[in-house]
């Protein structure tokens, strides 16, 4: 592995292990789990599937993670990215959610490499329990996304 990947994966677990400690602030917690397909416009092509977790810091930030398994060009890759999320309406409970985003993303495949994310996105019922969500933008490429999620709150005391 290269030191440029193994700074870019110790960055991903410094912003995830900040955001939990932020959590502790906030009164209520929404976590969501579900699965997300990504696909990139790179040199080579990469699609990668797999499993999607996030938790909102407050009503309208959200600190994600996704690491799927798929292909680069006709190699075998992986993919792991984090994101931080703000979100326009949160709260919706039916209709449409926009999101705006930025990460980082690290691929292994035909070459290991790390890159800036920048996205935007739609959400299914936000506020609800449940819902799809495409996102598009760029990191690695034009990046397309598209998966669903499952959302449940926990109160803090």
């Amino acid at each position: 592995m290269s030191l440029r990947w193994i700074s870019l994966v110790i960055g991903m677990g410094c912003l995830g292990s900040g955001g939990i400690g932020l959590t502790a602030l906030g009164a209520q917690q929404v976590k969501e789990a579900g699965f997300q397909v990504v696909v990139t416009a790179s040199d080579p092509a990469v699609a990668v599937a797999g499993a999607y977790g996030g938790l909102r810091l407050s009503p309208r930030t959200r600190l994600s993670a996704v690491a799927g398994l798929g292909v680069a060009g006709s190699v075998v890759a992986w993919r792991a990215e984090a994101l931080i999320s703000f979100l326009l309406n949160p709260l919706t409970r039916r209709g449409l959610g926009w999101y705006l985003g930025g990460g980082v993303a690290a691929i292994v495949g035909s070459a290991d490499r790390g890159y800036l994310i920048v996205t935007a996105g739609v959400e299914r019922d936000p506020g609800a329990g449940s819902g799809w969500a495409l996102e598009a933008g760029v990191g690695g490429g034009v990046r397309l996304s598209a998966g669903y999620r499952w959302r449940w709150r926990n109160s803090h005391q």
